[in-house]
């Protein structure tokens, strides 16, 4: 029986590299994203038979729509990923910056859990493998300069992924938290620094399956920006706060 995957954020970088791998593997996708055109396309390249739904993540009801047709076309999922995130600089001392943040906030931790929401109850009542995977980031293992915004969702998603994860272990499904270090994708294109131990999405993609398959409950990828983020645990304030008050930032006015 083939795979039943939901992805959020499909229409590139790392979610479009996903949908690319498992359409490999011959599962059935949704797809998801705010660009109908792009995920058209993308359904054309894989085939053609895959579910589209162009929405918002922070749109819950849009999602909760979405959710009831994958699930009544394909039957209950194997795997959902909310992959669905946004990127800008943000500082609190600038009030346009506010807005920015709350958009971030609704995409990258909201948004989130909008997704799961809708098919926690049908997978839960499910058999077989079942995984819930989030995709967080390097950025919320310590505040970044710059970053406010980012970091803080980042952050959020992990412990939230975390609470969610013990609550859905009696059913035997599986929440897999991964924490990207810097990836091939537009997201990442923008950054006016360089990007240690950059990986293609492609290469990403198939490392990110490996560890959903194995049901890890968290992990970095790539591993070497795993090393980085145990160090970065480990740094006292007073020196981390020496080492990164004066590192490259992400440009504001990204999203409008």
């Amino acid at each position: 029986m083939s795979l039943k995957v939901f992805i959020t954020g499909a229409s590139s970088g790392i979610g479009e590299a996903l949908a690319v791998y498992y359409a490999a593997q011959g599962a059935s996708l949704g797809l998801v994203a705010r660009r109908a055109e792009f995920l058209e396309s993308l359904n054309e390249r894989l085939g053609g038979q895959h579910a589209c739904y162009a929405l918002d993540v922070s749109d819950a009801p849009a999602l909760h729509t979405a959710a009831g047709d994958f699930i009544a076309r394909f039957g209950a999922p194997n795997i959902i990923i909310a992959n669905a995130g946004v990127s800008a600089g943000t500082l609190s001392e600038f009030e346009e910056d506010l807005a920015v943040f709350k958009r971030v906030m609704d995409t990258n931790v909201f948004g989130m859990a909008a997704t799961f929401a809708p098919f926690i109850p049908t997978m839960k009542a499910a058999d077989g493998e079942r995984r819930l995977v989030g995709i967080a980031s390097v950025a919320g293992i310590r505040g970044l300069p710059g970053a406010e915004a980012y970091s803080a969702s980042k952050a959020a998603a992990v412990v939230y992924l975390e609470s969610l994860r013990l609550e859905m272990r009696p059913y035997g499904i599986k929440v897999v938290t991964i924490a990207p270090g810097y990836i091939e994708t537009p997201m990442t294109a923008v950054n006016p620094y360089k990007m240690p131990f950059l990986l293609p999405a492609a290469k990403a993609a198939k490392r990110f399956a490996l560890a959903i398959e194995r049901g890890t409950t968290y992990t970095v990828i790539p591993w070497q920006m795993g090393v980085v983020a145990k160090i970065l645990r480990l740094l006292p304030n007073w020196l981390y706060d020496r080492l990164f008050t004066n590192a490259p930032r992400k440009p504001r006015g990204l999203l409008k």
